[in-house]
């Protein structure tokens, strides 16, 4: 009967480079999902503030906030000009602006009001 062939050992350096790599994947995945707008999460009753002064997206902040810059007065899903956008949110009683939502994922329009 021949010998049986040395079993093959997982080395540390083979686990910790995977680990490694896993780490650094999820990592990425994290900081996708947190640089993601929030404005798509906006629901009517909401605030929103600009995310970065050099940003047009919004985040959702608690409405006593002192940085609650806008309340949602109303949330319709479609695609929006700035045209198309003012002239809907105009028929919102209290709009004072609005937010556009295009490209990637849903499209939508909020109607906002002053917080």
């Amino acid at each position: 009967m021949p010998p049986e062939p040395p079993r093959r050992k997982i080395s540390f350096k083979t686990v910790k480079n995977i680990l490694v790599v896993v780490g650094v994947v999820t990592a990425i995945v994290v900081g996708y999902i947190a640089s993601l707008d929030d404005a798509d999460k906006a629901a009517v009753g909401d605030c929103l503030k600009s995310a970065s002064s050099s940003s047009d997206e919004m985040e959702v902040v608690d409405c006593t906030s002192s940085e609650a810059e806008a309340k949602v007065l109303k949330k319709i899903d479609g695609t929006y000009t700035s045209f198309t956008a003012e002239s809907e949110c105009r028929k919102v009683d209290g709009a004072t602006g609005y937010y556009v939502q295009t490209g990637d994922g849903d499209n939508f329009l909020l109607c906002l009001k002053d917080a």
